[in-house]
């Protein structure tokens, strides 16, 4: 099977010989010539000389990785399942679907991952997800010695817990800066994939700060890696070459379930401050804006006049936050919190996230061409789990008086407090489009049954206030509208068609 690849192996080590063999061939006197011809061109100095060596990082820091064993309850056999009992947790372990048993973790059986000891009295860092939902969690460490191990707390959001075992002076593990670190730098990993337990390897820093929508995990920065991770290293430190943790493995990109060259991590300087909230009160606040943001497309620079695409902008301020409070606005853009730059929308939530609630900050906002800085005092992060989600109205329910002619080719009815109570839009803003160019839908992908809220700043409660708001939109131009879908807005940028 493999003969075809040494053969083309072997051909071009032959070709990138031949160059050499010929120039040995030639004469004494033409080899002389040339040589008092040619000029030498300066060598530059090496930036990387030799490839690191890990062992004595290995042999000092790998007593402090330890195996974690999660035991989850088996739900209630189904019984189209017709595995034998026990086959169905060897499936599970390795990430194979089963018929008739739900995936993951809460599916029962056991769940295998990797974590480290932080300090010399028993305390075990790991992540949430490894332990979710556990009713048992076991601790294993290098020497084989294993403890049952209490969860002190953990946090989904971070997607770290934090775990104590029953054990005097043990080896642990020094936390490093993660702030500090840059692409290029060498990262070393151990953990237990597939069960397979102190397996180390390494790589380098691909990125910092990455945002990772499939993750939920809007307040982590990830540390993105090359450094090979797959199931069961979830838990185990991220290393620099000083044997400090700088990171905790936490998820994959992958199509195929396994490694395939892009690995994050959590960064150590936010696991360790989840680690003394959870040590202090059992569980971790977070700042909270009170605002939704999204990222600013080349077409809302142009509809906004904006001087750039940096920032977030804002597309919704809950009542009574600590935004309201200060002044912010629907279609402001966030250019700076606390005198950090925001460059893009998903740098925001950590930034804020890390920041105590009661703490007072300061707001760089863009509105309307003029820079402004807002005081405030950060609030904290809600509670509730998330946005009640409704189903799109396909305009039934909704007053039948058509609006009339604007320059978008929009169709709007008014609300009723029926449609309204589907759709999740409060108070009386709002119009539904009951018609949409096909062409705008295409480009903008704003579509009937969408709500419109507002008009550029302008909110809209009727079709004659919608209409009044897009009567000086000319052919071509682009306007920002604020649209609500199954319960969520966001503002989109929509270019009136030409004549």
């Amino acid at each position: 099977m493999n003969r075809p690849i040494r053969s083309i192996a072997l051909l071009g080590v032959l070709a990138a010989a031949m160059p050499v063999a010929c120039t040995a061939q030639q004469s004494p006197t033409v080899a002389a010539a040339a040589s008092s011809q040619a000029v030498t061109p300066p060598t530059a100095a090496p930036i990387v000389t030799g490839l690191p060596d890990f062992t004595r990082l290995v042999e000092r820091v790998g007593p402090a990785v330890v195996n974690i064993s999660a035991r989850i309850a088996p739900p209630e056999r189904d019984p189209r399942s017709q595995m034998p009992p026990g086959f169905e947790d060897f499936l599970r372990r390795f990430g194979m679907p089963m018929p008739g048993v739900p995936d993951g973790p809460r599916g029962g059986g056991t769940s295998l991952g990797s974590g480290f000891i932080i300090s010399d009295d028993g305390y075990v860092l790991t992540n949430h997800h490894v332990i979710n939902g556990a009713d048992e969690v076991t601790v294993t460490l290098s020497d084989r010695r294993e403890f049952k191990a209490e969860v002190v707390g953990s946090d989904e959001q971070y997607d770290v817990a934090l775990l104590k075992i029953d054990a005097d002076d043990l080896r642990w593990l020094r936390a490093g800066q993660s702030s500090g670190l840059q692409p290029g730098q060498w990262v070393v990993a151990i953990g237990s994939p597939f069960g397979l337990d102190h397996s180390v390897t390494a790589g380098i820093v691909s990125a910092v700060g990455r945002s990772n929508p499939y993750a939920g995990q809007q307040y982590v920065p990830f540390i993105q890696t090359d450094v090979a991770i797959n199931r069961g290293n979830s838990g185990g430190p991220l290393l620099n070459t000083s044997g400090e943790v700088v990171g905790i493995n936490s998820q994959i990109f992958s199509n195929s379930g396994g490694y395939m060259g892009v690995s994050f991590a959590i960064p150590i300087d936010l696991a360790m401050n989840a680690v003394e909230q959870i040590k202090e009160t059992g569980e971790v606040r977070r700042g909270m804006l009170g605002v939704n943001i999204q990222a600013i497309s080349p077409e809302m620079v142009k509809a906004m006049g904006l001087p750039d695409s940096r920032g977030a902008i804002v597309s919704n301020v809950q009542p009574g936050s600590a935004a309201e409070k200060a002044g912010i606005r629907r279609m402001d853009v966030i250019r700076a919190f606390n005198g950090t730059r925001i460059n893009d929308a998903s740098d925001l939530p950590p930034i804020v996230g890390a920041v105590a609630p009661g703490s007072k900050a300061t707001v760089e906002v863009l509105r309307d061409g003029d820079t402004r800085r807002l005081d405030l005092v950060v609030g904290a992060e809600s509670a509730r789990g998330g946005i009640a989600r409704a189903a799109t109205d396909d305009g039934r329910g909704a007053s039948e008086a058509p609006s009339g002619a604007n320059a978008l080719g929009m169709t709007a009815r008014e609300l009723d407090a029926g449609t309204r109570q589907r759709l999740g839009v409060a108070g009386q803003e709002g119009v539904l489009l009951a018609a949409v160019d096909p062409e705008i839908t295409r480009e903008s992908g704003v579509r009937p049954g969408d709500v419109v809220l507002q008009v550029g700043r302008d909110t809209v409660s009727s079709p004659a206030a919608f209409n009044r708001a897009l009567s000086g939109v000319k052919p071509g131009d682009t306007v920002m509208l604020l649209v609500s879908r199954e319960g969520s807005s966001q503002f989109v940028a929509v270019t009136a068609p030409a004549d």
